[in-house]
């Protein structure tokens, strides 16, 4: 069976065949860094990652690029709200991606360019778009007409007459209200960049065109980011690249969100909950399981008792390890994952089957311990650390040093929180008040931190 994958622009499932041979090329649409992140943005990365694994493992040498949009207009408020230079901004947060990417135990990107290191190529881009008639300046700013590129709109799926193009501030002088700006230009106290057409800085779409052509050059094998980036984003991206002359991306890969209560994890909602919290919670290793269980094109409804029920899974797979570890001794993963594993992964990465693969090679192993069979107890504990391997999941492996079960209590206090916790809700509910502030205050003399949100109190450790 060929590798497969789910092609956004065709809406089908499609035989993966690289465009040039052994080799893979990646461009992901990575963070926009004007807050730090939570478990939905790092999702994607998570995501592609086990993409990129799963590439690596079948023979492919594999580019992957992810970038870093440190100049936006969330990025310039963001600063001006709070009075802090807006580079200041962008690089504590970009930070705090990329210690959320290593602590879930994402590998690095080969490139991870930024936005603000691109600008020579965006003015390359766009000159090249107004001399093939496809932009304009107007008021400094310089927009793509999009009438000019029939094909626009073709990856949302929508009607031309029915657009309504999100327009941002200052956005002045279009010749039709449904064109997109590439370039936006100067304003008092905003950070701006000489150009042929005046001071100005990037809009939202032009980097990534830049920066792919740049480091894939102009064809490339998947474009991914999450569902959210359809459209303007990928669609504008689409129209940019495509006219300038470019192949652009062969299939567009898109993950699904992070919700709660049935809405898209945000910031902006109030009902984000961000991996530094998260990593303080739960051993990585299990957040890692968590958001890569489910396949990549389906929704995870985030709860506590789903993260529970995640912990208590991988328990389940640890167990076995360290049972047959004491038993056999240290075993190397196999060089090859059992075959319907493999033909799980291809099938447009199904990790949801995949992992039932896994599981029933640990019940399998755990009957063989019982039975004292060590040769069949060992060739399952080669084949799960091989299965557990490629998806960023061996316990055993270094990166993961440091957060093994021995060294964590987070499930003892988890339960032992979550019972004060249910004698707070219970006074709270009989309004019984000053009891209810009591628990809190002897939770906070314990060192624990809690916060009361839509979905429940939630607890994190003082530090």
């Amino acid at each position: 069976m060929s590798l497969r994958l789910y092609d956004t622009k065709t809406r089908q499932v499609r035989d993966f065949v690289p465009l040039v041979p052994g080799c893979v090329s990646i461009y992901l649409c990575g963070a926009t860094v004007q807050a730090p992140p939570h478990i939905g943005h790092i999702r994607s990365g998570l995501n592609f990652d086990v993409m990129r694994r799963w590439f690596g493992y079948r023979g492919y040498d594999v580019t992957f690029v992810r970038n870093v949009t440190d100049i936006d207009d969330k990025v310039i408020w963001k600063g001006q709200q709070t009075g802090t230079p807006w580079y200041e901004i962008a690089y504590a947060n970009e930070r705090a991606f990329n210690e959320g990417y290593d602590a879930l135990g994402c590998l690095p990107p080969s490139v991870e360019p930024r936005a603000t290191g691109h600008v020579p190529e965006m003015i390359e881009m766009m000159r090249g778009l107004i001399e093939r008639g496809h932009a304009y300046e107007s008021d400094g700013n310089v927009y793509f007409a999009v009438t000019t590129f029939p094909e626009y709109l073709e990856l949302s799926n929508q009607k031309l007459e029915n657009l309504l193009q999100p327009e941002g501030e200052g956005e002045t002088g279009k010749r039709d209200q449904r064109d997109f700006a590439m370039w936006k230009a100067a304003k008092p106290g905003e950070p701006s960049w000489e150009t042929p057409w005046g001071r100005g800085r990037p809009g939202w779409h032009l980097e990534c065109s830049a920066m792919a052509h740049k480091y894939l050059g102009d064809a490339f094998d998947v474009h991914g980011g999450g569902l959210d980036l359809i459209f303007p984003h990928h669609e504008n991206e689409i129209a940019q690249s495509r006219a300038f002359g470019d192949d652009f991306a062969n299939f567009w890969v898109h993950n699904a969100w992070v919700t709660m209560s049935g809405e898209k994890m945000s910031k902006s909602l109030g009902n984000s909950v961000l991996v530094s919290e998260m990593v303080q919670r739960w051993r990585p290793i299990v957040l890692r399981y968590y958001l890569a269980s489910p396949h990549y094109r389906s929704m995870i409804e985030y709860s506590e008792d789903a993260l529970r029920e995640a912990e208590t899974s991988f328990a389940r797979i640890e167990g076995f390890i360290e049972r047959a570890i004491e038993r056999c001794g240290l075993v190397d993963a196999a060089p090859e994952v059992p075959l319907a594993f493999a033909e799980a992964m291809d099938d447009d990465l199904g990790v949801p089957q995949a992992l039932a693969v896994l599981h029933t090679a640990v019940r399998q192993g755990n009957s063989a311990l019982t039975a004292d069979d060590k040769e069949s107890a060992v060739a399952r504990l080669a084949e799960v650390r091989a299965m557990l391997g490629v998806l960023g999941l061996d316990p055993l492996d270094e990166m993961w040093a440091g957060t093994e079960r021995g060294d964590d209590l987070h499930g003892v206090v988890d339960s032992l929180v979550r019972l004060v916790l249910e004698q707070r809700q219970a006074a709270r509910a009989r309004k019984d008040f000053a009891t209810a502030d009591a628990i809190r205050d002897q939770l906070g003399e314990a060192g624990l931190a809690i916060e009361d949100t839509p979905s429940g109190p939630r607890w994190t450790i003082n530090k």
